[in-house]
């Protein structure tokens, strides 16, 4: 006599050997994977390798910005814990002071003339320098020196250069241009022209160093498809090489933006903090200067110091979210559903 098994359904068999979990046969959610040594070791390797970066960045950055919030609600002298409570006054006074609304249109003309002038002039040396010239690496060095020497020793060299009875008024009388002699750090409607003039040769080579890295990336086959199809030097340039080049412009903007928001050696160093003002080269970080640290105003000094803060973050984020939205785009992965 033959006992007749009946055939598993495939539920049956797909559930066998599964645990259901639920008494009433209902499937439970799966279990969570257990962390495994691995995933630890790796939390640690992370937390040991930024962790001395993050504490320097909260150290140096967050603690000194939330502190200067903290005394810029003061009155305060520098020494002591501050007592003289005044609110946000020192934040009326910024925005009402007429000096300080002068000092911002300083920092927008460096920023303007900056990226008008050092951008045009840096894109023009980079395609030079990228082609094979005899002389190619000593031009580099050349064109980049300007960048590695301290801002002390520039600022000092063009202050001495420039005077009235400098050796650049000096040099235009013995060429027969005496006519063109000035008063190239009092004149009010000179110094802003000489500080951008300055500021543009000390910093032009990082703009031409950054092109050529830009330039390195392009592939020489689109140059040399380019040719084989008959387009000129000059179309080459326009609709391959400058497109190419463009997440690199708009990083060395930004940066450049940011510099001259918060420029202050060189004017410091070239005209001091009162000839700045009355030769109209006074920034927003001068100002922060002569009338916080110098004016024993510490309270009112941090303040200044916020604001600027809050300027430059204000136009990081806008740049960010409207230049650089698309460079930054493709650099995102999102995590895939599962």
């Amino acid at each position: 006599m033959t006992t007749s098994v009946a055939p598993r359904s495939d539920a049956a068999r797909s559930g066998a050997g599964r645990n259901t979990g639920g008494v009433d046969g209902s499937p439970s959610a799966p279990a969570r994977r257990p962390r495994t040594g691995t995933d630890v070791r790796t939390r640690v390797e992370i937390a040991v390798l930024a962790g001395p970066a993050t504490i320097m960045f909260v150290g140096f950055v967050i603690l000194p910005v939330a502190l200067a919030a903290y005394y810029g609600f003061y009155k305060w002298q520098g020494y002591g814990t501050p007592t003289d409570f005044v609110g946000l006054q020192n934040y009326a006074i910024i925005f009402t002071d007429p000096d300080f609304r002068g000092v911002l249109l300083h920092n927008a003309f460096i920023v303007i003339g900056s990226l008008l002038v050092q951008g045009p002039i840096a894109i023009v040396l980079a395609l030079l320098l990228n082609q094979r010239i005899r002389g190619r690496g000593l031009i580099r060095v050349l064109i980049f020196l300007p960048y590695v020497i301290s801002e002390v020793i520039v600022g000092t060299g063009w202050s001495l250069m420039l005077q009235s009875s400098g050796a650049v008024n000096d040099l235009l009388q013995a060429v027969g241009l005496g006519a063109l002699r000035a008063d190239w750090l009092s004149n009010p409607d000179i110094a802003i022209w000489t500080l951008l003039a300055i500021i543009s040769w000390k910093y032009i080579g990082f703009a031409v160093i950054l092109f050529l890295a830009g330039l390195q990336s392009i592939p020489e086959e689109l140059f040399e498809a380019a040719q084989l199809d008959g387009a000129s030097y000059w179309q080459i340039q326009r609709r391959i090489t400058l497109p190419l080049l463009g997440p690199t412009v708009r990083i060395w903007a930004f940066l450049s933006i940011i510099g001259s928001l918060q420029l202050f050696d060189l004017v410091y160093i070239i005209w001091g903090q009162y000839i700045a003002a009355t030769a109209g080269t006074s920034t927003m970080a001068t100002y922060m200067v002569a009338n916080g640290r110098m004016s024993g105003n510490y309270g009112y000094g941090n303040a200044v110091a916020v604001v600027i803060f809050i300027i430059s973050l204000a136009v990081a984020l806008v740049y960010q979210r409207f230049v650089l939205r698309r460079d930054t785009a493709g650099a995102i992965t999102e995590k895939a559903d599962r």
